[in-house]
């Protein structure tokens, strides 16, 4: 890991990613890339440095979004846009001009200004007292904000005293984004996450008592078809233990450019098949008992968009959706599958009645899509949204 010592500023930052539930927060970048960077599943900060921006030229970041939007709150009326003639003057009307900072602070206007995300992999790794006078600053600039997230490694939310995190929550940072993945320490071992389940229940039971919110990512698929079970149980077991606010299900996508990908073309991993992942989701969602989360599955990659609800009382019908799948004709299931993934349906339940699922069928048709090479077409499909 490296700490890159850097004074000059050379501009606003915005970093690769976000979570989907962070679509409308405005992006502050406090660190450059991932500081572990080994998961074989993962390419998006392959051959990257990780590196931590100055607090300084953060600081310049938060003060320039306040410059801007104050400036466009003057001009755009709430819930509306000024012609583009009019944006054009306000830009070039600043003495500091930054394309990226004004597009960030027209967007963020437009969407509310209530929540930021702090960018990029793990800003938690910085030090503390940074951290803590960075939300802060962002309090102080933009009181009406409602959320600061942040996503975070297991390892490292371990390590930092309790003390620490209480007055991170204190300044504004109220919720945690953590990578679980997986709860077996045979799947975390084998995909190099850095991580062992018992340190994954004890960052995410230290978010809580810290008073944050807690969101865990699951994806299902990760295990392979050797070890789905175990996957799905060990990680519904670390839940259970956690309890965390949100449980976000992204299935695992094999791309180009990972270590995942050279082990499936080897034959030493093999991706479950839609059908076997929808088993391994519905054993996973059983098997989760005694908890209050709310679970998401807010994402294209998934199988089941619509399986979102809250435990305990939601589980059956949860269930329930899993097990409509199951109900469909082998023909049906390779249609929803299609469909799905083209972004038509959400649930087995949007199909009968879909006025797109003769396009469906057509695609099917024209691609010679079967039960046989459903899979195949599904996982092409899929890395394009990786």
């Amino acid at each position: 890991m490296t700490h890159k010592k850097e004074n000059p500023y050379i501009g606003f930052e915005q970093g690769p990613i976000r979570p989907p539930s962070e679509a409308y927060s405005l992006l502050i970048r406090l660190t450059r890339n991932c500081p572990w960077n080994h998961c074989t599943f993962c390419r998006i900060y392959k051959q990257k440095k990780f590196s931590v921006r100055p607090v300084e030229n953060i600081i310049r970041d938060i003060d320039l979004i306040k410059v801007y939007t104050d400036r466009i709150a003057q001009i755009v009326k709430p819930g509306g846009f000024a012609d583009k003639d009019v944006i054009s003057a306000l830009y070039n009307s600043f003495d500091e001009k930054d394309r990226v900072a004004f597009n960030a602070a027209m967007n963020w206007y437009a969407s509310g200004m209530r929540s930021v995300f702090l960018q990029d992999a793990n800003s938690l790794i910085m030090k503390p007292s940074d951290l803590i006078h960075i939300l802060q600053h962002i309090r102080a600039c933009f009181p009406d904000v409602d959320r600061i997230t942040s996503y975070a490694r297991s390892h490292t939310i371990v390590r930092i005293k309790a003390a620490d995190l209480k007055q991170m929550a204190d300044s504004g940072l109220n919720r945690i984004h953590i990578g679980m993945e997986t709860g077996s320490d045979t799947v975390l071992k084998r995909i190099k996450k850095g991580v062992d389940k018992a340190t994954q229940i004890k960052a995410g039971l230290k978010v809580k008592q810290a008073g944050m919110e807690l969101s865990e990512y699951v994806m299902p698929g990760l295990g392979g078809i050797d070890y789905s079970v175990e996957h799905a149980l060990e990680t519904a077991s670390a839940l259970n233990s956690i309890n965390p606010d949100f449980i976000r299900l992204r299935t695992l996508a094999v791309t180009n450019g990972t270590a995942l990908a050279v082990e499936a073309r080897r034959g030493t991993f093999e991706k479950p098949t839609d059908v076997m992942m929808a088993k391994e989701i519905r054993l996973f969602i059983e098997s989760l008992d005694g908890i209050t989360s709310t679970i998401k599955s807010d994402h294209i990659l998934n199988l089941f968009e619509t399986i979102n609800g809250k435990f305990p009382e939601d589980k059956n019908r949860l269930i329930g959706i899993i097990d409509s799948f199951f109900e469909l004709t082998p023909e049906d299931q390779v249609l929803y599958q299609v469909g799905r993934r083209m972004g038509f349906f959400k649930g087995p339940e949007d199909m009968p009645d879909s006025p797109h699922l003769e396009r469906v069928k057509q695609a099917c048709a024209q691609y010679n899509v079967s039960a046989q090479n459903v899979d195949t077409v599904i996982n092409e499909l899929m890395s394009r949204f990786v």
